[in-house]
């Protein structure tokens, strides 16, 4: 696989995400002045298809019902932040930009502790599939990062010498 077309690949995964997160704030943002433990219920009841009693939908309702506006907006307004991120390195990596590359590499590393801690509470579907495809495009990230410093010339060009009079 050409170093371009995987890096077209994650760009797309980081563009995806951004847009996941800011659907989420957006949703957010709209429950400000409005019941938030109701809406909550509905989700688990009616999308979710869950027993709002049971321990972890009862935990999540109740968590819904402790938010307020001010914190409602500041969680859209982190999610508008984090998705910006997401679709800046999306551009970046979509433009074969290094900055982006050393962005997603770091960025996609400072995750990978986290998921192997909940990884080691619970193996789960989810959390190992989230583990392994951050890792591949970490690791991917970082190949291309040293192919392209090993490509890089060694030796700095002499400067143009300006004729003599």
């Amino acid at each position: 696989m050409s170093s371009r077309f995987g890096l077209r690949i994650v760009a797309v995964l980081e563009g995806a995400k951004g847009l996941i997160v800011l659907a989420a704030g957006m949703g957010l943002f709209g429950l400000v002045h409005h019941d938030v433990q109701a809406a909550a219920e509905r989700l688990v009841r009616h999308i979710l298809h869950l027993n709002p009693a049971s321990h972890y939908p009862r935990i999540f309702i109740e968590a819904a019902g402790r938010l307020d506006d001010a914190h409602l907006r500041l969680l859209a307004a982190a999610a508008l932040v984090y998705s910006v991120v997401r679709f800046t390195e999306g551009y970046g990596l979509w433009r074969d930009r290094r900055w982006a590359e050393w962005f997603g590499a770091v960025s996609g590393g400072i995750y990978l502790p986290l998921e192997l801690y909940h990884l080691w509470e619970r193996i789960t579907w989810t959390r190992v599939t989230i583990l392994v495809v951050n890792l591949v495009v970490v690791l991917y990230l970082v190949e291309v990062l040293m192919r392209e410093r090993d490509e890089s010339p060694k030796t700095i060009p002499p400067l143009p010498t300006a004729a003599a009079p």
